[in-house]
């Protein structure tokens, strides 16, 4: 009696064991089938392509921010605002450009 329920207990494992394999060896077979492969690819591909268009987006936003931080620092590069001052004397003005935060001596030469 003992004999016969072990080996039915085997038989029934063995029985669900190749049942679950060959389930998973039909998925793997469906997956690797030119039509899974090519499902795969056209997903693989919208989610690129939207991942793409946001990095070009944040891009395009970053630049426009050191663009505009490049512009300001130009500008204040072109036009001290201390250069006009009447009666100005001691040392030759300075300025703080803020797109690097450089000290910048407008009297390089020495004169």
């Amino acid at each position: 009696m003992r004999r016969l329920f072990w080996l039915s207990v085997g038989a029934g494992a063995g029985v669900y064991v190749t049942h679950r394999v060959k389930r998973r060896v039909e998925r793997v077979a469906r997956s690797l089938s030119p039509e899974g492969v090519a499902l795969r690819a056209v997903a693989t591909g919208k989610g690129t392509g939207e991942r793409l268009r946001h990095f070009a987006a944040d891009v395009r936003t970053e630049m426009q921010a050191r663009e505009e931080e490049l512009r300001e620092a130009v500008r204040m590069d072109q036009a001290p605002p201390d250069a006009e001052v009447p009666g100005f004397r001691g040392s030759p003005p300075r300025r703080v450009l803020k797109a690097r935060y450089t000290i910048i001596d407008d009297d390089k030469d020495g004169h």
